[in-house]
């Protein structure tokens, strides 16, 4: 597929800086290097709560059914609540980012977790437990699009922290149903959100500690990281100038089937596994599975060249789905969902990374929390969509439409431009 042009920016009346921005990063101090490892670790932490959010409701989710006694479609409804959250936090991230920064936004999303995760464990009626998970959404998406906007700047082992910092994620979701799983089978199982409200709390603590309520250029400054000369960042961004980019929405087209795949499968395989292939309790620990393949290819990448490897890690993911869906070994089946979540974890940070080159600089942070957004619609759709699918044709029908929308997110990114602006190379 050969390389798509650049965007033309000019039509936007948008330049970018990084065109006139050829300096290499400075040989950091130690002050600056202990200050960004601070930074990056903190981010971990965010990421990795995140991670341990969404890794969270596939075990629990058969749980949920039988305490609650709603069919597949209710339960579905948990997707659409943290969609809207996330769309809604997606939305409201750069014009209070404009007005609070970076550091005062990070707490903010954390503080909106902690405050989600004590409703939580409490199990209210299942009306209000739904619509917890819109105000998580929005903390969510807050900390999603600060944190990933922020490393994707960074040019000092952006790559690098990128990759770590969505192995992060893949930890998060790999611990989660070690813990969710257990307390699936107590009569106490919203006890896990216990657990889950102790980690938010140190997360608060730490990006208050680290970012200290500071703005993203003073974050960076601080860390040593090069700021362009032209930087005014007193200059407005708005949405009408990210809007205006055919590689924002096709990002965010992509993201939506991406993310809808991935959260289809941490929180319905689980189901799959136990009614169709007939697997016990224990089944939870498939979506453990799953979700920790997303931590062992983040370094390949840049081998094989990353716009070459979503190509690679789809094909194989389609295989791999296929053998979940024709090959009726419930061995075979939990194999299978653990390499489709190694092949299908490096894709999130190449998308981000991705981003950084081809929109320009001072945008990037505003265009990748609405694209975030965007994912997050992907997040509820799809699996809202297998939920209504089930209760009409069975959990069965989760595998072909997997199938399909893998399909389709691999033609997305063929559309999604492919060369780097200059200077936005790194």
């Amino acid at each position: 597929m050969p390389d798509h042009a650049s965007p033309d920016f000019e039509n936007v009346g948008y330049t970018p800086l990084a065109v006139e921005e050829h300096t290499q990063p400075h040989i950091l101090s130690e002050g600056e290097k202990r200050v960004a490892r601070h930074q990056f670790l903190a981010l971990c932490l965010s990421l990795f709560l995140i991670g341990w959010n969404d890794g969270s409701i596939g075990p629990l989710l058969h749980r949920i059914q039988e305490y609650y006694d709603v069919n597949y479609a209710s339960a579905s409804y948990i997707f659409v609540m943290a969609c809207t959250g996330a769309v809604i936090g997606g939305v409201i991230n750069m014009p209070l980012d404009q007005k609070f920064g970076l550091g005062k936004m990070l707490v903010v999303g954390s503080l909106v977790q902690v405050v989600v995760f004590a409703i939580q464990a409490l199990a209210l009626p299942f009306p209000l437990f739904a619509l917890s998970f819109a105000v998580g959404g929005i903390g969510i998406a807050i900390q999603d699009a600060q944190g990933n906007g922020f490393i994707a700047t960074v040019k000092n082992e952006g790559e690098l922290k990128m990759g770590f910092l969505q192995a992060a994620y893949g930890f998060g979701a790999l611990a989660a149903p070690l813990s969710a799983t257990q307390f699936a089978q107590m009569t106490h199982w919203s006890f896990h959100y216990f657990v889950s409200l102790f980690l938010s709390i140190i997360n608060t603590v730490a990006l208050a500690m680290v970012f200290r309520f500071r703005t993203q250029d003073e974050c960076l400054i601080e860390a040593g990281e090069t700021m362009p000369e032209n930087n005014d960042p007193s200059e407005k961004v708005g949405y009408k100038q990210i809007l205006q980019l055919k590689a924002v929405h096709l990002l965010a087209v992509f993201l939506i089937l991406y993310i809808g795949v991935e959260v289809t499968i941490g929180g319905w395989v689980v189901t799959f596994i136990r009614v169709v292939r007939g697997g016990g309790p224990s089944s939870g620990y498939v979506a453990s599975g799953f979700f920790g393949g997303k931590i062992l290819l983040i370094w390949v990448n840049q081998k094989i060249g990353e716009v070459h490897a979503v190509w690679l890690y789809t094909i194989f993911a389609l295989l791999f789905q296929l053998t979940v869906w024709l090959v009726p070994s419930m061995v075979l089946n939990t194999v299978a969902v653990c390499l489709i979540g190694l092949v299908l974890g490096p894709m999130y940070p190449i998308v981000m990374r991705h981003s950084a080159r081809i929109i320009p600089r001072q945008l990037v942070t505003g265009s990748i929390g609405w694209i975030a957004a965007s994912g997050a619609v992907g997040s509820a759709l799809l699996p809202f969509f297998t939920g209504r699918l089930a209760n009409t044709y069975g959990i069965q029908s989760l595998q072909p439409f997997l199938v399909v929308m893998m399909a389709v997110m691999g033609g997305v990114w063929g559309l999604v431009p492919k060369k780097s602006l200059p200077g936005q190379d790194s």
